[in-house]
């Protein structure tokens, strides 16, 4: 990705760096978020969570220090190991991308079994190991003290470097570094979470104008806190995707058999009125291309807008690609969070693209862009522009629970700067 981090607006709050710590002779627990998308076969098909959390494991092992890094990974019962949910796969990429750099150790059928502490007590410096699944213990998800207390063993500092997991109140998020800071033991900020919260944290506290925030998906109902704080914040919102929908049949527009959650109707219609009250631009599609049903080969047409029945709106049309780009050409920041149509589906794929295009072109002209959530990412790597763009945020629900202005706990527990 472009490094914009000179030319984007200072973050005030941060918290304590890994870089402030010596790790020389120690062994720091890093709480990464490698909760990576896999295939049916188990293979990873984005790795770019792990990738994100090297530079603070290198920084650490360079200035001789070990590392016992730990995830969770997918949804496993709580109940001890489970084939399925385990990290061995993350351990593959991880050692490939170490490779040269530092021996990477697995070890343990939970976190904390006797397998898992003796890896831990034999690590030297220069080496890694990662811990298995840590919700394969109960313990994890439900923020249990204890659980947190026998990981607090493993390391003299603790480093959190899981911003996609900074939204959740997990134990080795929340109630591990609480328990190191009563030991004494340093809770510090890693490289990626810093950086996230950098460009994330400058973009609403201090952003640049114009404003423009683009928020696509499937449901008002899932970005309808992240609008009501933007309203406060930027000045131009465009609303694309599915969700587009509610707002349109809110303004008596016809909608076909398009997506539309009828009680988020009135809702989008309270966002409309108070955004044209404070001054701000909601942009919606004027033009919509439909299919009949949301697969491949369906029959399509675009039309310009109210949609007929028998036909669903399931990208934005070419006149909307254009407006949608204007706005963006014109912004000093731009924020982008959701897909203007169903991507995954050829013909439905182009306006996101278009939007991808135009925000990369934004950040070639000098604007700091940020893209935050899954299928906004997952977007970009299609269109080959990640790189492109400011930022992509590595956490999709941590990211749009920062746009809804939300705190983090775990932030919260790490040691200010």
């Amino acid at each position: 990705m472009t490094d914009h981090a000179a030319t984007a607006p200072a973050r005030t709050s941060l918290r304590r760096s890994v870089d402030s710590f010596d790790p020389k002779g120690k062994r720091v627990f890093v709480r990464a978020d490698f909760n990576v998308p896999t295939d049916g076969a188990g293979a990873i098909t984005d790795d770019r969570r792990i990738r994100g959390a090297l530079p603070t494991i290198e920084s650490i092992i360079a200035r001789g220090g070990s590392v016992v890094v730990a995830s969770h990974f997918g949804r496993p019962a709580g109940t001890g190991y489970e084939a399925s949910e385990s990290l061995q796969p993350v351990f593959e990429r991880l050692r490939q991308l170490l490779a040269g750099k530092a021996e990477v150790f697995f070890a343990g059928q939970v976190p904390t079994d006797d397998a898992a502490r003796a890896a831990v007590a034999a690590l030297k410096p220069g080496q890694v190991l990662l811990l298995e699944n840590l919700r394969f213990e109960k313990g994890e998800k439900k923020g249990d003290p204890a659980f947190a207390a026998k990981l607090a063993a493993y390391g003299d500092a603790y480093v959190n470097d899981a911003f996609g997991a900074s939204h959740r109140a997990d134990a080795s998020m929340v109630a591990l570094p609480r328990a190191m800071a009563a030991e004494g033991k340093p809770a510090l900020a890693g490289r990626l979470l810093e950086k996230e919260l950098r460009f994330l944290g400058a973009a609403l506290e201090s952003p640049r104008r114009p404003f423009v925030a683009i928020v696509g998906g499937a449901k008002v109902s899932d970005k309808l806190a992240a609008i009501s704080n933007l309203l406060d914040k930027v000045d131009i919102i465009v609303v694309g995707g599915a969700m587009a929908y509610t707002f349109l049949r809110a303004q008596g527009v016809t909608t076909g058999n398009s997506l539309v959650e009828p009680d988020m109707v009135e809702k989008a219609r309270v966002i409309m009125h108070d955004a044209q009250a404070r001054g701000r631009t909601i942009l919606l599609p004027v033009d919509h291309v439909c299919g009949r049903k949301l697969e491949a080969g369906t029959e399509t047409t675009v039309v310009v807008g109210g949609i007929a029945d028998g036909w669903m709106g399931l990208d934005i049309g070419p006149r909307s690609q254009e407006l949608f780009s204007e706005a963006c050409a014109s912004a000093g920041q731009v924020v982008w969070n959701g897909p203007m149509g169903a991507f995954e589906t050829k013909p439905f794929d182009a306006g996101t693209m278009a939007v991808a295009r135009a925000v990369a072109a934004a950040t070639a002209k000098g604007a700091v862009t940020i893209a935050g959530g899954g299928d906004t990412a997952a977007s970009l790597d299609v269109s080959g522009l990640g790189d492109a763009l400011t930022h992509v945020s590595t956490g999709g629900g941590a990211s749009l629970e920062m746009l809804e202005g939300k705190r983090f706990e775990s932030v919260d527990a790490l040691l200010p700067a």
